[in-house]
């Protein structure tokens, strides 16, 4: 591809014929335009002063004779030998210029004017320069410039199969090469472009993924080939602290740069005036690809919004996520209190899609945050609601192939294709979204994806086809360049799908900035709005409801928080909001636990020497006990092999244990889930 920047002959010859059009414009146009010409002039002029300042000392003097005579031959010579390296005609034409140049001084220095020197300086000097003003204006040969840039092109286009593409119109930025790419009516398509990218690669010698080309919609053979000959990315940039801090969840959630240098930008709502739809965001890369950082990079801009909040399921508890827990919503671990969490965000998107269409959203925006003071949204006909507002909400399953093998393949599906419209959007992530791991239908609900290194034959499950044929290549990282991703997501421009990112390296001293944007969360963030919160607490119990108690201590009962005080009262701590149910004010927690009562004292699930022996009553009375241990637990979804070790301590047996199942189903106790043979537990004060 031929430069189109200043040092092109045909950019030099176009600044050479700009000029004002007045009458002392043209006499500076002609001024600038003869410039370039006077050189050889000059030079005749100063060969003839020269040659009259020498007579006074040469004349009559046979020693200068000689040595004038002596110095144009060597001079000759040497003008001769230093040409060596230059073109022949350029080599004879300065030597010949010498040679009649040095002649003619010696000439006139000795025998001083006549009517010959004159002559031969007049007429020879003329020619010379004129020669050499030709030789000037010859040098710039569009033709020829055109001609070079095309054969090389050809020629790397034809090593490459794509023997008759047209280069057109190539736009050099800093680090960017820009190119229109036409190719052969009926002998070749966009797809070949595609398969030649790795070649093209090879020719330019830059790596795979800096050579991509993006097809014309409306043609089958054109294109854009972009060229970027220098790895930007190389660079390890630290992450020092999340932008926008306090703004909304609507702006551009910064996570990195692109290999130009530009931001990598990611929006989770969607936008009605820009038609930008909501999203779902699948993140995935092998071990060692950056995408723990990159995970960081996200969940730490999305907690420094005000009007968000998140639920976070993490079956590595909290290993990475560890200074941001205070400052989620609800955080569990994964098995069991993840089912849990799924069951309660099933139940929470029809209450908030219910609510958005009441007050006339008809998807989430920044206003649906705030209090609802405008009649036009209103659930009130004819004047404001003055309805608490509803945050967005994201609800982060990390390591999420454990959740799917726990709960099924397409445990978020079904969510997944509603939530959108609720204000929800779910992140997923794993290592590999592998069809083993990731059914066609759950990865299809997921529109947006942030993609680190991978396998080479997961590619194709990550990044859209398309994307692909454009040159993203993913599986030519694998580990080895951490933090190196592809984004494809709504709000950004396509022809950046293919284009490389990085995310920002998260190091031992970030850790102390996470605790601060947690805090902060929790001091200016959003609270859960009643119409989420119920519909949670509604579905799952204390499991959502004592949620904060559950995770502000650990195994120990140490505080989780970094500042230690969870007491809910105004401190210099993190200031965490108390949740007591008013029945449960005045009570010490220090305190004894009341014996059981007499029906539970009777039941034994110990190993004694001898099995129990119950009645069918007080059989039941035991399944009912499991069953609200389970529940004040935070265990909300069970099966059969949940109960069984309980119920073998007193000689019942699993058909047993699943008719006891279909009598609680039958009660309204228990309701069965998508995946088959689970049930939730209907949380006790439901059932008055």
């Amino acid at each position: 591809m031929s430069k189109k920047d200043g040092t092109d002959p045909e950019v030099q010859h176009r600044e050479t014929l700009e000029g004002a059009s007045t009458g002392k414009g043209v006499a500076a146009w002609l001024a600038h335009r003869a410039k370039p010409y006077t050189p050889p002039w000059i030079a005749v002029a100063a060969t003839g002063v020269a040659g009259s300042l020498a007579w006074v000392p040469a004349h009559d003097s046979a020693g200068y004779a000689v040595g004038l005579t002596l110095g144009s031959v060597g001079l000759t010579a040497a003008t001769a030998w230093a040409g060596k390296t230059t073109s022949p005609q350029r080599r004879l034409h300065s030597a010949v210029t010498v040679a009649g140049a040095s002649g003619w001084f010696t000439s006139v220095a000795l025998g001083g004017w006549s009517d010959f020197t004159f002559g031969a300086y007049w007429l020879g000097g003329s020619i010379l320069a004129l020669s050499w003003n030709v030789r000037q204006i010859l040098r710039r040969n569009p033709d020829a410039v055109q001609a070079a840039g095309d054969s090389a092109d050809s020629s790397l286009l034809e090593k490459v199969k794509l023997a008759g593409a047209k280069i057109r119109r190539a736009e050099v930025e800093p680090n960017r090469v820009t190119a229109e790419l036409t190719l052969p009516a009926g002998e070749l398509t966009n797809d070949d472009v595609a398969k030649a990218l790795p070649h093209l690669a090879s020719g330019l010698d830059v790596s795979k993924t800096a050579v991509r080309y993006l097809p014309d919609p409306d043609s089958a053979r054109r294109g854009e080939l972009v060229v970027v000959p220098r790895d930007m990315l190389s660079e390890v940039v630290e992450w020092e602290m999340p932008t926008g801090v306090g703004g909304s969840i609507a702006d551009p959630l910064v996570i990195g740069r692109y290999d130009d240098g530009s931001p990598l930008m990611l929006w989770l709502p969607g936008d009605p005036q820009t038609g930008r739809n909501s999203t779902h965001l699948l993140i995935c890369g092998i071990s060692g690809s950056g995408k723990g950082d990159g995970a960081l990079n996200i969940l730490a801009e999305i907690m420094g919004r005000r009007d968000v909040i998140i639920w976070l399921s993490d079956p590595k508890a909290f290993q990475d996520f560890g200074p941001l827990r205070p400052g989620l919503d609800w955080a569990v671990e994964g098995g069991a209190p993840t089912e849990t969490m799924v069951t309660a965000l099933q139940a929470a998107i029809p209450a908030r899609t219910r609510w958005l269409g009441a007050h006339g959203y008809r998807q989430w925006t920044p206003a649906a945050a705030e209090q609802q003071t405008d009649p036009g949204h209103s659930c009130q006909k004819g004047r404001a609601c003055g309805c608490e507002g509803m945050p967005f909400l994201v609800a982060w399953f990390e390591e999420a192939a454990n959740t799917l093998r726990f709960m099924g393949d397409s445990a978020f599906t079904g969510a997944a294709q509603e939530a959108r419209s609720a204000g929800i959007s779910l992140v997923v992530s794993l290592q590999r979204p592998s069809h083993d791991q990731l059914s066609t239908s759950t990865r299809a609900s997921l529109p947006s994806v942030l993609t680190f290194g991978l396998d080479a034959k997961d590619e194709g499950m990550a990044l859209p086809g398309p994307v692909i044929d454009a040159g993203a290549h993913p599986g030519a990282w694998g580990n080895r360049r951490p933090g190196y991703c592809y984004l494809v997501t709504p709000g950004v421009d396509e022809a950046r799908y293919s284009s490389p990112g990085r995310t920002l390296r998260f190091t031992g001293k970030a850790a102390r900035v996470m605790e601060q944007v947690a805090e902060w969360a929790l001091r200016n963030g959003a609270k859960a709005d009643p119409v989420t919160a119920k519909a949670a607490a509604s579905t799952t119990g204390k499991a959502y409801t004592d949620r904060h108690t559950q995770d502000s201590t650990d195994g120990n009962g140490d505080s989780v928080y970094a500042d230690g005080d969870d007491s809910g009262e105004e401190s210099g701590g993190a200031g965490v909001e108390r949740r007591v149910d008013p029945e449960d004010e005045g009570l010490d927690p220090q305190a004894e636990l009341p014996p059981p009562s007499e029906t539970l004292a009777d039941l034994s699930f110990g190993g004694g020497p001898g099995v129990p022996t119950f009645t069918p009553e007080e059989a039941r009375a035991a399944m009912d006990a499991i069953v609200s241990e389970l529940e004040q637990a935070g265990t909300m979804v069970i099966g059969p092999k949940d109960v069984m070790e309980h119920a073998a301590r007193f000689g019942r047996t699993r058909q047993w244990v699943s008719g006891e199942f279909r009598r609680l189903i039958e009660d309204g106790r228990l309701v069965p889930v998508a995946q088959k043979g689970r049930y939730r537990i209907v949380p006790a004060p439901a059932l008055v």
